[in-house]
């Protein structure tokens, strides 16, 4: 099995950052975990030090200013040295058990790119709005980009680790998935797509991403198309 590097973008997310670490953690693969604190506020750094600061295989990274996610997902990959690097958000949404699921088909069909998919199976494990919103921002990755994807927005985006590395990032905040996206089908790359389980959290539990936001998506795939 391929080695993993797990990238852990966390702002504020004191309530739940220790059950997604033990999780990862817990996933019987040969992995590193680096997770890139983006300033919080919340008290979840003083988790991250005391906790996680001393385990092997465990880097923290701590930003001096509120960046955005793309922005620590950024960081989070120049200290990458797995074959494969896949996001891992701070929040319960996503389930660590997946990685095996997703490291498997990258094995077994040879591929370099494996997207974990909340809706090959069924669109309720969110709610309606946002999965409305993820079907518009698909359908137009595929016909600007001429791809079949059912999920562009999944933070499940297992990439060989080199590949990851040469798309030369520009995003700090959530628009870092679509540029993603964009870059890897620009530059070609196969995208398979595996169906991964899914629990999403609404706001008042914390959930950041908002409708501006898509905005921002659909503007990325533009961009980067032109």
């Amino acid at each position: 099995m391929p080695t993993l590097s797990v990238l852990v973008p966390v702002y504020n997310e004191s309530k739940t950052i220790r059950k997604i670490i033990e999780d990862v953690r817990r996933v019987d693969i040969d992995k590193e975990i680096i997770l890139v604190d983006d300033c919080s506020t919340d008290g979840t750094r003083r988790i991250l030090d005391e906790y996680y600061g001393s385990l092997d295989r465990v880097k923290i990274i701590y930003h001096k200013k509120n960046q955005g996610k793309g922005a620590a997902v950024k960081t989070a990959l120049e200290y990458a040295k797995g074959d494969y690097s896949i996001i891992q958000d701070g929040d319960l949404e996503y389930d660590p058990k997946d990685y095996k699921l997703l490291l498997r088909a990258a094995l077994a069909g040879g591929a370099d790119i494996v997207y974990g998919s909340r809706f090959l199976k069924t669109w309720r494990c969110t709610s309606l709005p946002h999965f409305i919103v993820n079907r518009a921002l698909t359908m137009a990755t595929n016909i600007l980009y001429g791809s079949k994807l059912t999920d562009m927005e999944t933070c499940y985006k297992l990439i060989r680790t080199d590949i990851f590395k040469a798309l030369r990032l520009r995003s700090d905040r959530f628009d870092i998935e679509p540029e993603i996206t964009a870059r890897l089908l620009r530059k070609g790359c196969k995208i398979i797509e595996e169906p991964i389980s899914y629990k999403g959290r609404p706001y008042h539990e914390g959930k950041k991403i908002t409708w501006k936001d898509g905005f921002m998506a659909l503007w990325t795939l533009l961009r980067f198309r032109i």
